[in-house]
């Protein structure tokens, strides 16, 4: 073992010998950022694809999800605790990461995992059961903010999410994996005319509360009852005002900071939490 150690001296002229080699060879290697993988072709009629690892394990879970086929690298099967690929009731093959690529595109955060399946049929609106707690969307169309709300109406409780059959998002890859898993634990119910579906909703004892940040009450000062549909806007546009005359009441989030309004997914998260903070106490 040598004892010798390197004084500057030796790492300067270390350093003039490398820049001598690579003048000759023509110059150090030049760096090569990895190119970006465009999607691939859209997944058959019928069909949607889903990936992530919270995504995919909650499909898995999911009796009434109908999976057709599955990619999964090895590192992505043993995260999910997939002892035996064979053994899955759906075809199912063993990929590299790139493999995925260049279904998903390179941007999407698929961590090594891919499945085909239906989606999941919406249900109708006299299928909320005993629910107490409901969201209601009015054109929220943008499906990053619908799988967040989607994921903190599972964490609060929520028994349904309730949408327009037109300018809501589909069912999509980049809707799951925002949701986090949560698109298969909560009910989803389509309407083809929202003000048609508050009245049904006040028929069956719910008390419909419009988030508006103009609106003169404040959310904590609204509530009343025993069931509750918190019902939100697009975002910039919010409510449409068809929905703003037919809501029982329009209330806002007090906010005493310099901006009055927050991104609609957000001000479902603090919704969800006040309004079951209230339905607890009753």
């Amino acid at each position: 073992m040598s004892d010798k150690t390197n004084t500057p001296k030796d790492t300067h002229y270390a350093k003039l010998r490398r820049a001598y080699r690579d003048e000759k060879s023509g110059g150090a290697p030049a760096f090569r950022p990895r190119q970006p993988v465009p999607p691939g072709e859209n997944a058959a009629d019928g069909l949607v694809r889903l990936y992530g690892l919270h995504t995919v394990r909650a499909a898995l879970d999911n009796p009434r999800r109908k999976i057709r086929k599955m990619l999964v690298t090895r590192n992505a099967a043993e995260r999910l605790e997939i002892a035996d690929l064979a053994a899955l009731p759906f075809k199912t093959e063993l990929v590299e990461p790139r493999d995925i690529d260049k279904i998903t595109g390179s941007d999407a955060v698929h961590q090594g995992v891919l499945i085909e399946a239906e989606p999941l049929k919406p249900k109708r609106l006299d299928a909320l059961g005993d629910a107490r707690l409901v969201l209601v969307l009015d054109q929220v169309t943008d499906p990053h903010n619908v799988g967040a709300i989607l994921r903190s109406a599972v964490a609060f409780g929520a028994g349904a999410l309730i949408t327009t059959a037109r300018h809501s998002p589909q069912e999509s890859g980049v809707l799951a994996k925002s949701a986090s898993g949560a698109l298969e634990h909560i009910d989803q119910i389509e309407v083809k005319n929202l003000a048609d579906a508050l009245g049904q909703l006040h028929e069956a004892g719910f008390r419909t509360i419009g988030l508006d940040s103009d609106a003169p009450a404040e959310l904590e000062k609204s509530f009343a009852g025993e069931k509750i549909a918190l019902v939100l806007g697009a975002e910039g546009k919010g409510l449409r005002q068809k929905t703003r005359e037919t809501v029982t009441t329009l209330a806002r989030l007090d906010m005493p900071g310099a901006i009055h309004s927050l991104n609609v997914s957000n001000a479902a998260a603090i919704s969800l939490y006040v309004a079951r903070t209230f339905l607890k106490r009753g």
